[in-house]
Parts: C-alpha cells; sequence; structure tokens
C-alpha cells in the first residue's frame, strides 16, 4: 500500500496566512489549485501572447503539487521562512526531506514523475505561486481587512520586481478584476 495520494489529500487541513487575521479562511489544497490556474494561465500567455515555446498544462501539473512538502513540514509564515540566509538554506534541506519522504511514498515506476514535479523549479510557477498570495490580499482588502495592506503592497512591489513579462501582462489586463463584486464583472 502506497500513500502518496493519501498524504496529498490531506493539503485541505494545512492553513494558510497563520499570522494574520483572515476574514475568509485559505488552506493549501485551495492555493494550490489557484496556482495552477495562474500558472496555466502565465504558461498561455507565453505561447500565445509573446509566441514562445510554452507547455502551460505542465506548469499546471507542477503548480498544483509546488506546496505538497508542506503536508510534512506544515506551512512556514514568510517572514519566519525567509527570516535570513540561514533560515533559507535550512528550509530548503527540509523541504528536500520532505520531497524525498512523498516520493518514496510511490511505487518504484512513479517516482520519476513526482521527482520531477515536486523537485523542479519554474519561475512561472513562482510568480503564479505570488499572484496568488497578492489575490488573497485582495480579497482580504476588499472584505475590509486592512491588516493584508502592508502584504498587498509589499506582495505587488516582488510581482512587478520579477521582471517577467508574462507576470506584468496579467496584472496589467485581469487583477483589477479580483476587487469587483459579481454583479460589477457582468457575466
Amino acid at each position: 500500500m502506497y500513500p502518496f495520494y493519501a498524504l496529498i489529500s490531506r493539503l485541505k487541513y494545512i492553513d494558510r496566512w497563520a499570522l494574520m487575521r483572515n476574514s475568509e479562511r485559505e488552506n493549501v489544497m485551495e492555493h494550490s489549485y489557484m496556482v495552477a490556474v495562474l500558472a496555466h494561465a502565465l504558461g498561455v500567455i507565453r505561447r500565445d501572447v509573446f509566441n514562445k515555446p510554452c507547455s502551460p498544462e505542465a506548469l499546471a501539473a507542477r503548480a498544483l503539487f509546488h506546496d505538497a512538502p508542506e503536508i510534512i513540514t506544515g506551512d512556514m509564515p514568510t517572514p519566519v521562512k525567509y527570516h535570513d540566509g540561514n533560515m533559507i538554506r535550512a528550509y530548503r534541506e527540509i523541504e528536500k526531506g520532505a520531497v524525498r519522504t512523498l516520493v518514496g511514498a510511490l511505487p518504484e515506476d512513479m517516482q520519476g514523475e513526482y521527482d520531477s514535479l515536486l523537485s523542479g523549479e519554474s519561475e512561472l510557477v513562482k510568480a503564479a505561486d505570488k499572484l496568488s498570495a497578492y489575490i488573497k490580499c485582495l480579497e482580504e482588502l476588499k472584505c475590509g481587512n486592512d491588516e493584508f495592506k502592508s502584504a498587498a503592497d509589499s506582495t505587488l512591489s516582488k510581482l512587478r520586481a520579477m521582471g517577467i513579462p508574462e507576470t506584468d501582462y496579467f496584472l496589467d489586463n485581469f487583477i483589477g478584476a479580483f476587487s469587483l463584486t459579481l454583479d460589477e464583472l457582468k457575466l
């Protein structure tokens, strides 16, 4: 018996934004879905708007698993995770161990695929992860939760500083709609 998928299903029990007062709780499974949607969108923008080779489907798959190690590590708050270089290096080693544990929870002939998904890096998935955080901030601000104001400003600055054309395109063309009500979206 292999527990990999049972472990993945537990992402729904890991809350995000633990140090902040939330109007709406968000768990890692919900976050991972949104990151997959956004990574796919950034991939489509790269491929269809900027005419660069890209597989949006591969980005979406990688994004679905980008926080899977948190099943073992929990969701480390950003101020702690990125406190200093020593903490960053230590956490990366812990994440690598978590990936090894998760991959080991699969039959050997499936491990290569998931090792690649869990270990690989992608600038567009990282951007999608930041976009998801920014969207969460906008949603909280829309609910009147000013606790997310500083996080929103900081996250937007980091997104712009990434210098990724696909992210800038998304911000310029889509992000404004996240501040609208359902009636304002004019379905």
